[in-house]
């Protein structure tokens, strides 16, 4: 029986995906469950799962542009698994002369962007050695073999006299196609910019106390919960209290009506080896510190691992990014889409400050509210913020809700 292998319907706007990898061989025997690709999506990757353990036949190419629901290859559940290396001692009872050649031809098959470096400079594959997975040549080799043949010269070349000496450094430049998650990055940034009155207003929070509560509970907190206690689930739950006096910073707008929410699903932008993501805490205003924490570390993971899936990351209603981690001190982040507001967290800084008319060194982190003029006045931006800066600095409010 074979059954076929196709592109799943992933949300209810993705219409188009990427195969990015192929896990498994063509050929090769895989257990029901276990992933036998990856496909990238507008806004995240996935691995789909072998519906039923078989013999994995591949029709179509790694990097290929697919719709929902295409077909990408067959799993004949009618084989039987081998038994220890039985797959090799099958191939090595074969004649050896088609397996050589098979091998070669393995060998030299490059990668879509490979083959585009190696055909842009007239590098045959055929002369590369690949360093890939079974012999498979990669960006690199191709980008070295170009670098190598350019080094060849004439004998009349060789007999000329020597030039001046040429400055040191390389010179290579590569094309590198855009995922499909960079992509939509890019056009929701652009589209922020172009669509809404964006301004962003700053403030500046002491961290003292915050940081002293955090270092006091932390090793209980671990213990107890089993999850850190970090300063996002402290901002987290600053915001919601914040978001519930001034909820103009947590509406949106839908054509000509102001959608108001009595909930906060608080999106946490997550920076992954493909992109930024922004997973949300739904109610994130009903739930206590160690509950945001572990909801953030699920997501997070999930995220980092490319398992997140699109509806984990839709529907918020205000986000919260961190550049501090990056080291930055002061930025202006963007807007996500279709919401009115982000907070920016920065790198904490010891700086002198006055404090009843005495200069102390105190932690100290700049915040950045960026929202939407059309939504969100001048005098609910500054509140917020500042509301959110109180809340901080005397952390015990966030526990007496006063």
């Amino acid at each position: 029986m074979s059954i076929e292998l196709k592109i799943p319907v992933i949300g209810e706007s993705v219409t188009e995906v990427t195969l990015s990898s192929w896990l498994k061989k063509d050929g090769e025997y895989v257990a029901e469950g276990e992933a036998v690709c990856e496909i990238e999506s507008d806004k995240a990757s996935m691995e789909l799962p072998a519906p039923s353990a078989g013999v994995l036949k591949i029709l179509a190419q790694a990097g290929s542009e697919l719709k929902i629901g295409a077909k990408i290859g067959e799993l004949d559940t009618n084989a039987s698994k081998p038994a220890g290396n039985a797959t090799a001692a099958v191939a090595t009872a074969k004649v050896e002369a088609p397996v050589a050649q098979t091998s070669s031809k393995e060998v030299n098959v490059p990668s879509p962007a490979a083959r585009k470096i190696l055909e842009e400079k007239g590098v045959d594959s055929g002369a590369v050695k690949g360093s890939g997975k079974d012999g498979r040549i990669t960006k690199e080799d191709a980008m070295n073999a170009q670098a190598a043949s350019s080094k060849a010269v004439s004998p009349a070349a060789s007999a000329a006299p020597a030039r001046a000496a040429v400055a040191p450094g390389s010179r290579n430049s590569r094309p590198e196609k855009m995922t499909r998650l960079r992509k939509t990055i890019a056009s929701k940034l652009v589209e922020a910019k172009n669509t809404t009155a964006m301004l962003t207003t700053f403030n500046e929070v002491d961290m003292y106390e915050l940081m002293n509560l955090r270092k006091k509970y932390k090793e209980a907190f671990t213990k107890k919960h089993g999850v850190g206690l970090g300063f996002m689930s402290l901002f987290t739950k600053a915001v919601t209290v914040a978001l519930k006096d001034w909820p103009a910073v947590n509406a949106q707008i839908n054509g000509d009506e102001i959608i108001y929410h009595d909930y906060a699903d608080v999106g946490i932008a997550v920076s992954t080896p493909k992109g930024l993501v922004v997973p949300v805490v739904r109610n994130a205003e009903s739930m206590s510190l160690a509950e945001i924490e572990k909801e953030i570390l699920a997501l997070a993971t999930k995220a980092r691992d490319g398992k997140i899936t699109i509806e984990e990351m839709s529907g918020g209603t205000f986000s919260i990014t961190n550049g501090g981690v990056f080291g930055s001190m002061l930025s202006t982040p963007i807007l996500n889409i279709p919401q009115s507001a982000i907070l920016g967290m920065h790198n904490i800084i010891e700086r002198p400050v006055a404090i009843n008319g005495q200069v102390v060194i105190r932690p100290m982190m700049y915040l950045a509210l960026s929202y939407d003029h059309r939504i969100i006045d001048g005098r609910e931006s500054v509140s917020f913020l500042k509301q959110v800066k109180e809340l901080l600095e005397d952390p015990s409010r966030l526990l007496l809700d006063v």
